[in-house]
């Protein structure tokens, strides 16, 4: 048996200035936005010297990835936690609601989809890539026992169903329906997962 070798209180206090920064982060990435947000204002957020900052992450783009390294890892936390026993549809809805209830309270980081300096740098990060195939990987394999229980429609490929999911949980929409203030977050995640899984048709209502 390796014996663990124990952190020093030096470690132990780089590592919670660490999650304290990757939380401000998330926090600034939703209220702001990627582009909108500054190292300035993560240093500031945390209380600490910029030069701090920079001692944990080199970039603005790491800042991000390790975000949404964390994002992923509790949705991944949030998934295994699901009972087993719960039919695979209801998992998926579940995790649905579960990202739109995130978002909605704000703990949802928004990424430009267009920054290709952003995207390069994610796509070459091995853990966001780690941790993004067992998400994917985990999410499929609901997806699939969800389809031959004829829950989801045969002919629709599983990457098709998947990036649908992920799709609908940072749609647009949603930003737009609670700044119109006229349903509350609960009726907003309600539509959201009746369009997802539902669709529009008025034939899936008696579905």
């Amino acid at each position: 048996m390796i014996p663990v070798q124990k952190l020093t209180f030096k470690q132990q206090q780089l590592l919670v200035r660490e999650a304290a920064i990757i939380h401000a982060v998330h926090g600034l990435l939703a209220r702001k936005g990627y582009d909108l947000m500054t190292m300035d204002e993560v240093a500031a957020e945390v209380g600490i010297a910029k030069a701090s900052l920079y001692k944990h992450f080199s970039s603005k783009e790491s800042l991000a990835a390790a975000a949404m390294i964390r994002l992923i890892e509790n949705t991944l936390a949030h998934v295994r936690a699901l009972p087993s026993e719960m039919p695979a549809i209801d998992q998926l809805r579940g995790i649905l609601r579960w990202a739109l209830e995130v978002r909605l309270q704000g703990g949802l980081p928004m990424l430009p989809s267009d920054n290709k300096f952003l995207r390069d740098s994610l796509l070459d990060n091995p853990k966001y890539i780690s941790r993004v195939m067992d998400l994917n990987e985990l999410l499929a394999g609901l997806i699939e026992a969800a389809r031959a229980a004829g829950e989801l429609h045969q002919n629709l490929p599983v990457e098709v169903i998947l990036l649908t999911i992920y799709a609908r949980s940072c749609d647009p929409s949603v930003d737009y329906l609670k700044m119109m203030g006229v349903h509350s977050d609960a009726q907003i995640v309600d539509f959201m997962l009746a369009t997802c899984f539902g669709g529009l048709s008025a034939i899936s209502q008696s579905a």
